[in-house]
């Protein structure tokens, strides 16, 4: 994280302010930052300052793994864009290219150019992407008035979603931090495109390895049976998150659910491992069985049993997602009566993003029914007191 060195100026060798634009200024910001060429991709960021070209804000956006995310506008034509800083480093500089040559998919936010400054006496790399006006996946859920979250919406989020992973895959590249707040949409009315983002835990993987990443980085609530037990793992770890976010989606709740605060409590732990989950009554009683049966296949504990993302995208609810049942659901309800301890929930994953490696041996088993799940809890009572 940058701290508030989003809110510095860059250091320029000119006596003239950083924010105002060298009048020897060519044009160079039409050359790109990053291309392909025969001999494959190439990252090279602009070195002048990035207030050349762009007139950078204070008004934060959003907060990524590495760094924070501000308002840009483009000098030229006032047109406004997303800026992410990141401290450089080789873990920056491989988010930077992994996001670069990725964003070129519809359903990936694309970066746009990648500068390399100097703020407040640190060396950084600048991203410009697109701005993402519609916000996060849930966020734009929770706004939504007036009528019903259907089934067949679901079934078309799932659908983009698994087209992004499709794309990534296909370069053996593994995100490994797919939720919902890492979903954005490029506006907030209806015809928003929803787009994956933050390639901070993004991994270049060898093809000739059969199971080849072995870095134990994930969040909590969307993280693969085989990472907890700290083997290698593959790509088959993005579409255990897209199960999770499917479920989330279709209910309003996680399948796991981590409890007394913690970031994996032991019985979240235990429960992902033994790929324990369940469809409680009444959230899940109208959902076809053909979404519940491609959420099994997505949640496998073994990876080798676990859908692959070419499988998904041919299971009839995915294909045939313009004749999913448009079934109202109950998701809408659950995020507005729970909504405080949603946040709880956001605020938890945030927290644990931080945490980049978890001690295995001091957590302790304990089953789902003991969870403490809080939010299916009060709905449960909510019922029993309707009934009496």
């Amino acid at each position: 994280m940058m701290g508030d060195a989003q809110s510095s100026k860059p250091v320029v060798n000119s006596s003239k302010s950083a924010m105002e634009p060298a009048k020897t200024a060519t044009l160079d910001e039409e050359k790109p930052s990053f291309y392909h060429d025969a001999k494959g991709f190439h990252l090279r960021p602009h070195t002048k300052p990035i207030t050349t070209d762009y007139k950078v804000s204070k008004n934060v956006l959003g907060v990524g793994i590495n760094g924070k995310v501000v308002e840009c506008f483009r000098r030229k034509t006032g047109e406004k864009f997303a800026l992410k800083v990141l401290r450089d480093s080789p873990k920056a500089r491989r988010e930077v290219e992994l996001h670069c040559l990725a964003s070129s998919h519809k359903n990936i936010v694309k970066v746009y150019n990648v500068y390399e400054n100097t703020y407040s006496g640190l060396r950084c790399l600048l991203m410009v992407m697109e701005c993402m006006e519609g916000g996060e996946l849930f966020s734009r859920i929770q706004r939504r008035s007036g009528r019903a979250f259907t089934e067949r919406e679901v079934a078309h989020i799932i659908y983009d979603i698994c087209c992004a992973i499709r794309f990534l895959h296909g370069m053996n590249i593994a995100h490994r931090d797919i939720k919902p707040e890492n979903l954005l949409y490029t506006a907030a009315t209806g015809d928003g495109v929803i787009k994956l983002t933050d390639f901070g835990f993004a991994k270049k993987t060898d093809f000739t390895d059969v199971r080849p990443l072995e870095t134990p980085c994930y969040t909590p609530y969307y993280v693969a049976p085989e990472i907890l037990a700290t083997e290698k793992y593959d790509k088959s770890c993005d579409v255990w998150s897209l199960g999770v976010v499917m479920y989330i989606l279709l209910c309003g709740f996680p399948p796991f659910y981590s409890a007394h605060g913690l970031a994996i409590s032991p019985g979240m732990k235990s429960r992902i491992r033994s790929g324990q989950f369940a469809f409680p009554s009444p959230e899940w009683d109208d959902v076809s069985m053909d979404a519940k049966e491609l959420i099994k296949g997505l949640l496998k504990t073994d990876p080798s049993e676990r859908l692959r993302i070419d499988q998904v995208l041919v299971h009839p609810w995915v294909t045939g997602c313009a004749k999913v049942p448009e079934t109202p659901l109950r998701t809408l309800a659950v995020l507005a009566e729970e909504k405080e301890q949603w946040s709880d929930v956001q605020e938890e994953m945030s927290n644990a993003l931080a945490t980049m490696r978890v001690d295995y041996d001091q957590m302790q088993i304990k089953n789902l029914s003991d969870s403490k799940n809080k939010l299916l809890e009060k709905r449960k009572k909510k019922l029993l007191d309707l009934k009496m």
